[in-house]
Order: structure tokens, then sequence, then C-alpha cells
């Protein structure tokens, strides 16, 4: 498979809380980070997740409030989850 990455990733562990299209929030650790997108460690039982399944995520544990981005499941892997970061298009 070939590496179709447009952005480096850099390792990055933190927390990040995501919202669910239910209504429901998870707390999970990301691996790594990229101008592109996050990867999130998490276990595939408490996700119920799907290619292009969106989601809104924010970093935790800042000195101040962190924003609130919305993403979308591009990548999905045993260990974990490729989000893209979704930007508006205005």
């Amino acid at each position: 498979m070939s590496n179709q990455r447009n952005h480096p990733r850099t390792l990055f562990r933190c927390r990040i809380r995501l919202w669910l299209p239910e209504g429901d929030e998870l707390v999970v650790h990301t691996r790594d980070i990229s101008d592109g997108g996050v990867y999130i460690l998490i276990d595939q039982q408490a996700l119920p997740a799907g290619l292009g399944l969106r989601l809104k995520g924010q970093v935790i544990d800042m000195p101040i409030e962190a924003p609130v981005v919305d993403l979308e499941v591009v990548r999905i892997e045993p260990e974990g989850l490729g989000l893209r970061f979704l930007r508006d298009e205005a």
C-alpha cells in the first residue's frame, strides 16, 4: 500500500474528548497528529465506527479551552482510528 499522506505526522500523545452523532462522549488518547488529521487509540468495541462517520473533538487538559473541531473517520485499524479534520469551505 502506498503512502497517500499529504501532511507529515508528529508523534503527539494527549487526551481528546469525542462527541458521537448520538450525543455520547468518549475520552481517548491520540497517537499522532498532522495538519490534516489525528490518529486516536481506541478499543473498537467502544466506538461503532465506520468510514465516513463524523464526530466532534476537543483536546482536553490544556491551559486554555481548545476549539471543538469536526472530524471524519478515514482509516480503521485494530488499535485505533485515523480521523481527518473537516474544514469550513466558507
